[in-house]
């Protein structure tokens, strides 16, 4: 059992601030971004040495099975910091147009320990989707250390975040391939079944490995500065990455490439009482970030808010056997940047269950940001010159509305098990537990986020509250895609009926879905053309374009002339650069005079489409399409 030798009591009431460090133990956050397990040899065995890493597993627990509940930075680093499912508390979009407030009565975790007397610091990232509490860093800059702390004495919270991982390392020109070798030899890497073998593909994965040392040699220097303070046997070191990534179709995707984490937490002697496993015991249950805030309360002896998704894996009150039997876990990926769609994921044991709403997108839509790496250019080249296997060009083409995939078997989601009449059981298991999920939350993203944005942020959690019933009426209606067309039909067209706009946007999504199987209906779809909802018309376009029943381009030049929201504009260009790219392959002959852009993500797919701007987002930069 992880369990205290004592009852703490302080721990259940806070600690005054004046308590002093030998009271409890210090905590060490050491994130690395954009790597998933399978860089390091520690947790695959196609992955990088880390010796350092490795060293602070060998005191301590390998979590085998961690995960960050989202595939990108600032919706994950959201959730580690306030312990919430984002959809729930409306930080799931990356970037985001507008804060969220906090949930009422409710503070990003560090707080209460700065409140109970701990030293809090990061250096240095922070990048959340909610507004800040108030008091909640001591220091949070680029110089921001534990050895600022005013008493020697002081417990602290201190998070280090290594950025020399992040995906723009691999952001390098080709003639780099050639002028500059990498230490790890590109003949030597295993590469994904996903992916073409290409000498783009090796060096980007070997120059990987690289930068996974250069980490690990971090990692190692700032545990050597704990050590050198004399307090290294007083602080519980975790060691994880912010989310999966980084190489093509893993960052920004809810795979377990893009969502499941390497996790490492050293031990120290002189609180070994609060973890009783042996050192170097591998965790089998299953984590995620929504967990690592009330993990450090309890061992701080802080009291877990009630409003937290989360339960701690440590410290008092906690059992090596109850985490080992946890085996389900949530994910989630919304918009990145200016790439749309709605995905949601329930692993439970060796199964994952992935639901994709917008099924008709594929994982290759353009991300400007994406698209910098080589090997995302490398990939698409093949796929469109025709050069890659059936496994490799998933990517690239619709998919299925659900999918089923057995991780011990395929680790790299390549087999979809949901048509397979064998498994029928646990998808239908998981598909249930699915649908509760997001129905208790309840999910936010039922609504575009646009509405959202305009009617929801001042209290998220609130405005989920009060739709609960109609939040679940949408989801029981975008999952009719998940029927047989013709025991869907009668409820689609009902649904097309309905006096809610949010439902027949749903409806309209589903026949996106359904696509050429639809296409009887087609001529019925055309009044929605006419519809109130400005998505809603966008959205009928869209799947009437798909079919060869209407030209699309009146329907979306109106929408994008006539929209004051930059939000929604997004969404309508997502699916114009979907129609324009993937399925009808429609020119649209967009000039920047046809959309009201104030820069950020509508600039992105404005420099995407015309060539004239700034792929970043900056606003009206002249900049010729390279």
């Amino acid at each position: 059992m992880f369990k205290c030798v004592f009852f703490w009591c302080l721990g259940m009431i806070g600690f005054a601030s004046s308590a002093l460090a030998a009271d409890r133990p210090n905590v060490l956050w050491i994130m690395s971004e954009d790597n998933s397990k399978h860089y390091l040899k520690l947790f695959d065995a196609d992955g990088a040495p880390a010796p350092n890493i490795e060293a602070l597993a060998k005191h301590g627990l390998t979590f085998d099975r961690a995960f960050s509940n989202a595939p990108v930075c600032s919706v994950a680093r959201t959730t580690l910091i306030t312990s919430c499912y984002a959809p729930r508390i409306g930080t799931q979009f990356h970037r985001k147009a507008k804060l969220a407030a906090m949930p009422e009565g409710l503070k990003m975790f560090p707080t209460y320990l700065k409140e109970a007397g701990y030293y809090t610091s990061n250096n240095s990232k922070e990048d959340y989707n909610a507004e800040k509490s108030e008091k909640i860093w001591d220091d949070s800059s680029n110089k921001a250390h534990w050895r600022n702390r005013p008493k020697s004495e002081q417990p602290f919270f201190h998070v280090q975040t290594y950025t020399m991982s992040h995906e723009s390392s691999l952001h390098f020109p080709a003639e780099l391939m050639t002028t500059e070798k990498t230490l790890t030899d590109p003949a030597s890497v295993k590469l994904a079944p996903i992916h073409p073998d290409t000498p783009t593909f090796r060096y980007t994965l070997a120059r990987y490995h690289d930068r996974m040392g250069v980490i690990d040699d971090a990692v190692g220097d700032l545990v050597a500065q704990l050590e050198k303070d004399g307090l290294l046997e007083d602080t519980f070191i975790f060691y994880f990455g912010d989310h999966g990534g980084v190489l093509p179709g893993s960052k920004g995707y809810a795979y377990e490439r893009g969502l499941h984490v390497p996790l490492v937490v050293r031990v120290p002697e002189k609180w070994k009482h609060l973890v009783d496993a042996p050192k170097g015991t591998r965790v089998k249950g299953f984590v995620s970030f929504i967990d690592f805030g009330p993990t450090v309360l309890n061992l701080a002896g802080v009291k877990v808010p009630d409003q937290v998704d989360g339960r701690a894996f440590l410290g008092n009150g906690t059992s090596l056997s109850e985490v080992n039997a946890r085996d389900q876990v949530f994910g989630h990926a919304d918009r990145m940047d200016e790439k749309y769609e709605m995905v949601r994921t329930l692993r439970k044991g060796k199964y994952k269950y992935i639901r994709n709403y917008e099924a008709f997108y594929p994982d290759g839509l353009q991300n400007n940001y994406r698209y910098n790496m080589l090997a995302y250019e490398d990939w698409r080249t093949q796929f469109k010159a025709g050069k890659l296997n059936p496994v490799q060009s998933q990517f690239f083409e619709p998919k299925a509305p659900e999918a089923l995939y057995d991780i011990d078997a395929d680790p790299w989601e390549t087999k979809n098990l949901a048509t397979n009449p064998e498994f029928a059981e646990t998808l239908a298991d998981l598909r249930g537990r699915l649908q509760a999920q997001v129905k208790a939350m309840p999910d936010l993203s039922f609504y575009p986020e646009n509405v959202l944005v305009e009617q929801a942020m001042q209290n998220p959690v609130a405005f989920g509250q009060a739709h609960a019933a109609e939040i679940a009426t949408l989801a029981d209606t975008a999952d009719l895609a998940l029927l047989p067309f013709a025991e869907a039909t009668p409820k689609l067209v009902a649904a097309l009926e309905s006096e809610n706009p949010w439902v027949r946007y749903w409806a309209l999504t589903a026949l996106c879905v359904f696509g050429d199987e639809a296409k009887a209906i087609a001529p019925g779809i055309r009044k929605s053309l006419a519809d109130s909802e400005r998505l809603n018309r966008v959205r009928a376009a869209t799947f009437l374009a798909e079919v060869g029943e209407e030209n699309p381009r009146p329907t979306f030049m109106e929408a994008l002339k006539t929209s004051d929201s930059e939000v929604e504009t997004q969404i309508i260009m997502n699916m114009l650069v979907y129609l324009r790219d993937h399925g009808p392959k429609i020119d649209f002959q967009v000039t920047r005079a046809d959309v009201k852009s104030g820069g950020g993500e509508v600039e992105r797919r404005l420099f995407y489409l015309t060539g004239v701007g700034d792929p970043k987002g900056g606003k009206n930069k002249k900049k010729a399409k390279k």
